[in-house]
């Protein structure tokens, strides 16, 4: 991998993670698009490692609070109850079933989970449950001449069944095309919670996971042709471009509706299918090297 792979690679990752868009899947259609190799799925989990850095400082004081709270609610029984106690022990239970299935399905997504087909089915499938889950929010929060406005759950109503429905939505994300923030953010929707707090349960949910599966694969960074040096630099890249655009989207997500990354979702899986379609592109392009 040339150094300005790894530029454009770390812009796509800072740019693409935090949007309900599918970064390993626009990872994957870069490197296709360019003739490049396919990064590959540990270049992947640690540009994230980047991006998730920028979530510890941009939820810093948030982060703290939980971590604090969970420690002392560990030996402090009166803890328990406390929301940023719970928050803490809700992470840890929605992680459970994207760590249990990524070490399950591991073969999978280095292998046919990249199939460009299977990218172009997920962002369109996906993009409608989201385009779904969207318009509910959306007639919820405006009500309409026979309907009420609808009050929409906030965080401190999150318990075991939800912390765990997330949990499952992110490890839809194993699969490129479907996207972490684009899954969670969607159940979140679906489940009656406002756009605000299910954007900020899919992000405190994504930390462990995503530091965890970039730990893991830090032993595959050096292997093929994903080297150190440009690998550790598309990850600076990805956190100051990833810092900059979850500042962006925690506030578009409070007056705006998801429908453009919808809308951007299903016209490129057409025009990837297209592609195939007419052999214009491989399926499998830039996949003999990953």
């Amino acid at each position: 991998m040339s150094w300005f792979e790894s530029l454009i690679l770390g812009l796509v990752q800072g740019l693409t993670e935090f949007l309900p868009i599918s970064s390993s899947a626009h990872l994957r259609l870069t490197a296709a698009f360019a003739g490049w190799h396919d990064p590959g799925a540990a270049f992947t989990a640690i540009t994230q490692i980047g991006t998730e850095a920028a979530v510890l400082i941009y939820f810093r004081k948030d982060i703290a609070r939980i971590v604090s709270a969970w420690f002392r609610s560990l030996t402090n029984k009166a803890m328990r109850s406390d929301h940023d106690a719970k928050m803490g022990w809700l992470v840890i239970v929605g992680s459970i079933p994207i760590g249990v299935l990524g070490l399950a399905f591991k073969d999978h997504i280095e292998g046919p989970f990249r199939d460009l087909r299977l990218i172009a089915t997920t962002l369109i499938v996906m993009g409608i449950v989201l385009g779904i889950a969207d318009r509910l929010a959306a007639r919820d929060e405006a009500g309409g001449k026979h309907r009420a406005v609808k009050e929409r759950k906030s965080l401190k109503e999150l318990g075991v069944k939800d912390g765990l429905i997330f949990g499952f939505c992110q490890a839809l994300a194993l699969i490129p095309g479907v996207s972490r923030s684009g899954a969670t953010i969607s159940g979140g929707l679906l489940m009656g919670y406002t756009r605000e707090a299910a954007a900020r349960y899919s992000f405190l949910l994504a930390v462990p996971a995503v530091l965890a599966s970039g730990a893991f694969e830090l032993k595959d960074a050096g292997e093929g042709h994903v080297s150190w040096g440009p690998t550790i630099f598309a990850t600076i890249v990805a956190f100051v471009v990833g810092y900059a655009v979850i500042a962006w989207f925690m506030k578009f997500i409070t007056t705006k509706s998801f429908m453009p990354f919808v809308i951007y979702r299903i016209l490129l899986g057409i025009v990837l299918f297209a592609l195939v379609g007419t052999d214009t592109l491989s399926p499998h392009a830039g996949e003999s090297a990953g």
